[in-house]
């Protein structure tokens, strides 16, 4: 059950940020563009979390989860504080 859980926040982050980066595309405002980033590296997170706890359970990829929620959340931040229009 876990799995599909896993699955569907992947499937999730991936939708939200196709949702923002197409709209991005069509607005050009920056926020939408660092939140769709933002979301690309959650699923990313979301995908490596499936690969190390489904897929390879003897590995650890905690250390490669941690700096992709970290660059999401960063890119994130930095749209928020820097972005001034």
């Amino acid at each position: 059950m876990a799995e599909v859980v896993y699955i569907l926040c992947a499937l999730t982050s991936a939708a939200c940020a196709v949702l923002l980066l197409r709209a991005w595309r069509r607005t050009r405002m920056k926020l939408l563009l660092y939140s769709g980033l933002c979301f690309t590296a959650f699923t990313v997170n979301n995908v490596l979390l499936f690969v190390d706890l489904v897929l390879i359970p003897a590995g650890d990829l905690s250390l490669a989860r941690t700096l992709a929620s970290l660059v999401g959340s960063g890119v994130l931040l930095f749209g928020l504080i820097w972005d001034v229009s």
